[in-house]
């Protein structure tokens, strides 16, 4: 878990969680279903007309859930090269604009995506035999998460809470990932006998 999370609501952190998870199975779950229809369409010769639509309706889910673990997790796309030469007092407003612009955002896409739902309610997808309003309900569940986590964060920032300090503590997102790994790299650098390694110094 990031740092700066621990300046969050311990329920939101749970919430947060919670939709990893299922971020996560639905990939999973969505990878059996086109595996399943690839093997019905050229081993069997008999697709299932069901398998393409829950999978999209699948991906929908877990693509608009992950990007609300983005947002709370901080791991959303930006421009942050202004944020290497700004002052601390500097980068607490560009983040806090940022904040607000994605709070609008989630606010928008409730907006929007219930009237998606409320114009699809009473059509039918042929492939499943439920209501077209399914399709657009992610966007809604995710515009939701994304609103929460976003207000979670100004409302920290605006009493106090070190949230930038922490955000400043933390490694930018594009190396996070190899400083993560970075023992793993250098086991096998060891194991490889490579220059500068361990075992080849």
């Amino acid at each position: 878990m990031s740092a700066h999370l621990k300046t969050g609501l311990p329920i939101l952190s749970k919430l947060n969680t919670l939709v990893l998870y299922l971020a996560g199975i639905g990939l999973v779950v969505m990878t059996a279903i086109v595996a399943w229809q690839v093997f019905c369409r050229y081993v069997l010769n008999d697709s299932p007309s069901w398998t393409e639509a829950g999978a999209v309706i699948l991906m929908s889910w877990f693509i608009f859930l992950g990007a609300a673990v983005g947002v709370r997790e901080n791991n959303h796309m930006g421009f942050d090269v202004l944020l290497y030469v700004l002052p601390p007092a500097g980068k607490k407003w560009l983040r806090m604009i940022s904040d607000i612009v994605i709070f609008v955002f989630g606010i928008g896409m409730v907006w929007y995506g219930g009237k998606l739902i409320g114009l699809t309610a009473a059509t039918t997808m042929p492939a499943l035999g439920i209501s077209g309003a399914w399709d657009y309900v992610p966007i809604v569940g995710g515009g939701v998460l994304i609103t929460l986590f976003a207000l979670e964060r100004v409302v920290a920032r605006t009493l106090g809470a070190p949230v930038d300090e922490a955000l400043d503590e933390m490694a930018p997102t594009e190396i996070a990932v190899e400083l993560e790994n970075i023992e793993d790299v250098q086991k096998d650098a060891a194991r490889l006998n490579l220059p500068g390694s361990a075992k080849g110094e």
